[in-house]
């Protein structure tokens, strides 16, 4: 899987960058070109002039390669590509788009591209350019504000269960359905021999916070209410919290290690037997282990087990915008259909293993024959976006912080709850 801008390199993407957002509404090269609602079509005639896109390194790197194809269709056009180190990534673009500077095309997180998603930042997706049917349906709604969309999918990620499936099978258990089964599971995996049953990661931060809210949506509750505002204190909130705290409390999950680096090596060593995380590490596990071959025989995947509603998690990866200012709206539209297409995600996925944002490239042969994949295409159809307000990074790291303090039982569920409404309702949502 890739080392892409997730829980490490996106730990500083997020944490940083993401935070410090500003506003940017009416900044660009030219107010009046700002696109406002909808977009005409854009045909199907060849591409012509210079297309600039600025990309966060990592599942980009490979994208001069992947493009050979449209190259080749539009010999008229020059791609210029400009990939930035992700802790700097979105702090860069802020900037340049304030100054004027901007590229055409930009690369976005779906989880984290709520501030972007402005007529005065980006221009709406043009009318038929992608089939929205076409992609994960958390990651098209990712991309829409007010019935307008701002960015098209074009990897995908979520989050399940990965755990030694050879001590699961000494212990004779099989993956948790359900949340009361959780504990319970990763209890018998240190009967058979794990030192702990689960390496959760303990950076008490946005990627924590993240994690909560996901068990949120799976206790029945919602961030943010029909009307626009925090919904954080509340029994499912709490609930959540004190679903994520049992983990240590039991024993289960140290609060102290692994760190996110240490999470591959802890796992094939046995000192930890499973992990809550997305598929980049799979492909990791081999290294770690020092053993072509040690994944397939010692791994498994499965579902996010449920909650009293669910066993919703939520959708991250990556989507493209066209600038409100772009000096070639045209080509760069043209761009963006080309990597939505499935032959290129199934390219991009060969390239650099990013998984699909279009449902259909998941059956290619060389993802549909990666059977440990499948509990991650599983849950992404179960996937909800985090909501699509420019604070919610604000909120989410905030949490992080208040759930190490249940985790280490210093404070209740409900105190944190509280504490994270109180805080949320100080910062809003960024609303007008």
């Amino acid at each position: 899987m890739p080392n892409s801008p997730r829980r490490g390199a996106l730990r500083l993407t997020a944490g940083t960058a993401l935070i410090c957002t500003f506003a940017l509404t009416g900044c660009g090269r030219g107010g009046d070109t700002a696109a406002t609602g909808s977009a005409a079509p854009v045909d199907t005639s060849p591409a012509t002039g210079s297309v600039d896109v600025w990309a966060a390194q990592g599942d980009a790197d490979v994208l001069d390669k992947v493009i050979k194809p449209f190259k080749a269709d539009n010999p008229d056009v020059k791609v210029n590509f400009t990939l930035i180190p992700n802790a700097e990534y979105y702090t860069k673009l802020q900037s340049a788009i304030a100054a004027g500077k901007g590229p055409d095309v930009a690369q976005f997180f779906p989880e984290s591209q709520a501030q972007f998603l402005d007529p005065s930042i980006l221009r709406p997706v043009p009318d038929g350019l992608v089939d929205q049917g076409s992609f994960f349906k958390s990651l098209w709604d990712a991309g829409v504000v007010k019935n307008v969309a701002y960015t098209v999918p074009w990897y995908a990620y979520t989050y399940a269960l990965v755990y030694r499936s050879d001590l699961a099978d000494k212990a004779g258990v099989k993956a948790p359905a359900t949340w009361k089964d959780t504990v319970p599971f990763f209890e018998a995996l240190e009967g058979a021999g794990a030192g702990h049953g689960l390496g959760a990661d303990n950076g008490w931060d946005i990627f924590n916070g993240q994690d909560v809210a996901m068990y949120a949506w799976q206790a029945g509750g919602s961030l943010v209410s029909s009307d626009g505002k925090w919904n954080l204190n509340t029994p499912e909130m709490a609930d959540a919290i004190k679903y994520n705290a049992s983990f240590f409390t039991s024993g289960a999950a140290d609060t102290s290690t692994p760190t996110f680096l240490d999470a591959q090596p802890y796992f094939t060593s046995g000192r930890t037997a499973a992990m809550i995380t997305g598929p980049w590490g799979i492909g990791q596990l081999d290294k770690a282990a020092g053993k072509n071959g040690w994944t397939t025989s010692h791994v498994a995947t499965a579902p996010l087990p449920a909650g009293e509603s669910s066993s919703a998690s939520f959708s991250a990866g990556g989507s493209w915008g066209v600038l409100a200012d772009s000096d070639n709206a045209d080509a760069s539209w043209k761009l963006v259909r080309h990597l939505a297409e499935p032959s290129t995600q199934v390219a991009q996925y060969k390239a650099y293993s990013s998984l699909p944002a279009v449902i259909s490239a998941w059956d290619d042969p060389v993802i549909a024959d990666q059977p440990l994949l499948d509990a991650f295409f599983t849950q992404m159809t179960k996937t909800r976006a985090f909501p699509q307000v420019s604070t919610w990074q604000q909120v989410a790291t905030r949490l992080g912080k208040e759930i190490e303090a249940v985790a280490k039982g210093t404070e209740s569920a409900q105190k944190a709850a509280a504490n994270v409404q109180a805080y949320a309702d100080s910062v809003g949502t960024g609303a007008e």
